[in-house]
């Protein structure tokens, strides 16, 4: 099989199921993970199934999490 055969973002989506799974299904646990699936469907959304239901403009972590974080809580 070819290269272009294998989903881009599979892995992401596994690491997000694990992580959900892994904290009772709460999302505010699995930012980081949510956060690098949106990554690589902003490069692969043309290529990846496992990108048909990720908001690509929701994003899940702020740019400067832990410095200069203006519109955080």
């Amino acid at each position: 099989m070819s290269s272009r055969s294998k989903d881009p973002c599979k892995v992401n989506a596994c690491r997000i199921q694990k992580c959900l799974n892994e904290n009772n299904y709460q999302e505010d646990k699995c930012v980081e993970v949510l956060e690098a699936m949106r990554q690589c469907c902003l490069k692969w959304h043309k290529e990846s199934l496992c990108c048909s239901g990720i908001d690509l403009n929701k994003v899940y972590l702020p740019a400067n999490k832990g410095a200069n974080a203006s519109s955080g809580k």
